[in-house]
């Protein structure tokens, strides 16, 4: 049984946190791009088989997220989700890699990150924040509509992707 102690989210990456919170993103970010290639049908032995383009976001997120707000759902010192914010641009930022780890989900820390990163977007003075979510993934596109985002417009020319956006 999962310990169920409280989740907290917080930035990752700020000086003084510990080695554990900073080795933390590798792990899930690995989990998120491994299991999003096995449900496109494109599944591959592990993170060194990725398509280059992930393969460094698990390498090296320090340097690829650079620009970016990265949040931590932490159950103690333990990683537990997280979730990439962008910073604003034409008044917008977006939100990528959600992902909690299985074995804690149904304890609300996705609406907790989505949370977080809308809060986050609007006090860096974006007016609205926007994602990309595969079609396959319900869930998560009924919990970004409990938060209040809505379907809009594909800005990306992937198939299967729904794009969504929030109004801050």
């Amino acid at each position: 049984m999962t310990d169920q102690r409280e989740v907290t989210v917080v930035r990752w990456g700020l000086p003084g946190q510990s080695a554990s919170v900073q080795a933390g993103l590798a792990p899930l970010l690995a989990a998120y791009h491994l299991r999003t290639q096995a449900e496109k049908d494109e599944a591959v032995a592990g993170v060194e088989a990725l398509p280059e383009r992930y393969r460094v976001e698990v390498v090296d997120p320090q340097a690829v997220f650079a620009e970016d707000t990265v949040l931590l759902a932490l159950s103690g010192d333990t990683a537990v989700g997280c979730l990439v914010v962008t910073a604003p641009a034409d008044g917008r930022s977006e939100v990528k890699r959600l992902w909690t780890d299985p074995a804690y989900r149904g304890q609300g820390i996705a609406f907790r990150l989505v949370g977080a990163a809308l809060a986050h977007a609007a006090e860096n003075g974006a007016g609205a924040v926007r994602l990309s979510v595969w079609k396959w993934r319900t869930g998560a596109i009924a919990l970004y509509e409990r938060l209040g985002f809505a379907v809009t417009e594909s800005w990306d020319g992937r198939d299967q992707l729904v794009c969504m956006e929030h109004v801050l």
